[in-house]
């Protein structure tokens, strides 16, 4: 059996930064990386990027050495990917934050109103069920992080979380500040608005939790096996058959009704915000898919059928 030589160079200077001998040539990426971490500690393998071209795109932890276009000495170039931080502590600290926030807006805890509000309550019924949807909301996502969500990166950049904190924590601390505000008025159309704003959300959040059921389903534990996710038994992921990401799909439709329940604009912005980014992500999932399976349903939009 033929063994490989590997030299592994820093993507920018071109030095060269490691030498691996007697290479198996079933060896993957991920087990390089192993390798390299040995003698270069201060960069384990989750934060290295090895790549074929200074330039080019990261190779799979799981791409094996014997199939990828290289000789029998093979060269690899490194990048850092800075310090990582677990996917699960992201969400976990981004979720817990509006969670906590919000309910200090609702408690009127002192120094954010009036004094002789502090830890009154409010008079509209519509801002306590606000407050128990938007706990709702954040508690299942805290759940579902730990208990249904298989990541297929382990990590994420240690910076992501301080820009991810200061979007979800802002918001919920700009919208939980209105409709907790000691003069805040009820949706115009009262009691039918709020009741059909509940009827939307809480059917929203069903959908979201059986999408992500369904695609945690797909992935087997510990696996990165990507499949087209399909329709199931369940009548709330039907809506496969016209999006690719119909998480998404029912996340924009959560806010829809909580914006429509509250009748504030803080609340209309962070939807309007979170529509365009999960668009972003939508699209990107929706070309991935095409370009990873031929025979990937025609007929599907990334977000919003036929539409987006």
């Amino acid at each position: 059996m033929k063994h490989y030589e590997v030299e592994i160079l820093d993507a920018k200077t071109k030095d060269k930064l490691c030498f691996l001998d007697k290479v198996e040539p079933n060896a993957t990426i991920g087990e390089i990386k192993s390798m390299f971490h040995k003698s270069h500690p201060q960069w384990y393998p989750a934060r290295q990027s090895i790549r074929l071209d200074p330039k080019g795109k990261s190779l799979k932890d799981e791409d094996v050495l014997q199939h990828l276009p290289v000789g029998t000495t093979a060269t690899f170039y490194f990048r850092d990917l800075g310090a990582q931080i677990s996917w699960v502590t992201v969400f976990l600290t981004e979720y817990a934050g509006p969670l906590l926030i919000y309910l200090m807006f609702y408690f009127r805890v002192p120094f954010i109103y009036a004094p002789k509000y502090d830890f009154t309550t409010s008079k509209h019924w519509v801002v306590h069920l606000a407050c128990m949807c938007h706990s709702f909301h954040y508690v299942k996502r805290l759940l579902e992080t730990m208990f249904v969500h298989r990541f297929s990166h382990g990590t994420m950049p240690l910076r992501n979380i301080f820009k991810n904190c200061t979007y979800y924590w802002g918001f919920a601390a700009w919208m939980a500040y209105y409709i907790n505000h000691p003069l805040y008025t009820p949706p115009t159309y009262g009691e039918q608005q709020i009741r059909l704003a509940l009827i939307v959300f809480l059917f929203c959040q069903i959908g979201n939790f059986s999408i992500h059921i369904a695609l945690r389903n797909l992935r087997p534990p510990g696996s990165k096996t990507r499949k087209i996710p399909y329709p199931t038994k369940n009548p709330f992921t039907w809506v496969f058959l016209l999006v690719s990401c119909p998480n998404y799909t029912y996340e924009l439709g959560s806010w829809l009704g909580f914006t429509l329940m509250t009748q504030c604009l803080p609340v209309a912005f962070f939807t309007l915000v979170g529509f365009i980014q999960m668009t972003v992500w939508a699209k990107g999932k929706h070309r991935s898919y095409l370009k990873e399976f031929r025979d990937y349903p025609k007929l599907r939009s990334p977000i919003l059928p036929f539409v987006l």
